[in-house]
């Protein structure tokens, strides 16, 4: 089974939303796919998403309320056919770290190469909005992608 781990610094806003994203299509599809998230760092280990990324995946019938951040671990290298960043600060510490062949997720869904934003750089909710939109779109495009082989 292919397994896939998408990855920001914290592991609470940007990647848990990709993980339940690229997890919503996996069930729906009944897709033989495994999904995780980690941060880059363990500053928040332990922890469920942030309030404002559980609020915004529920408007969209995803839940990620039972996900909790972890660090990357150097098991992750081995165990992740597929590790997807969310911005390029994330793909040089995984590299730096040992991963080789990270995407990045902005390379997806006609982004070219955009930076999936902290949605915390924004005013209130509105980041959270722009940062799902975002994620969706990549993470789908990123799943046919891997569904279909052409990655």
């Amino acid at each position: 089974m292919d397994r896939i781990l998408f990855v920001c610094l914290g592991n609470i806003c940007r990647s848990p939303l990709a993980h339940g994203v690229a997890e919503h299509i996996v069930n729906t599809k009944r897709l033989e796919l495994f999904i995780d998230s980690a941060g880059t760092s363990d500053w928040h280990k332990g922890e469920a998403p942030c309030e404002h990324s559980i609020k915004v995946a529920k408007q969209y019938n995803i839940d990620i309320s039972q996900q909790h951040s972890r660090p990357i671990i150097q098991e992750d290298i081995t165990s992740f056919n597929y590790i997807v960043a969310m911005d390029k600060q994330n793909k040089s510490d995984l590299e730096a770290f040992g991963f080789s062949n990270v995407y990045l997720l902005g390379d997806f869904g006609d982004y070219q190469g955009g930076d999936v934003p902290d949605p915390y750089f924004f005013e209130g909710f509105e980041g959270f909005d722009h940062v799902y939109n975002m994620v969706s779109v990549c993470v789908e495009d990123f799943m046919e992608k891997v569904e279909n082989g052409s990655l």
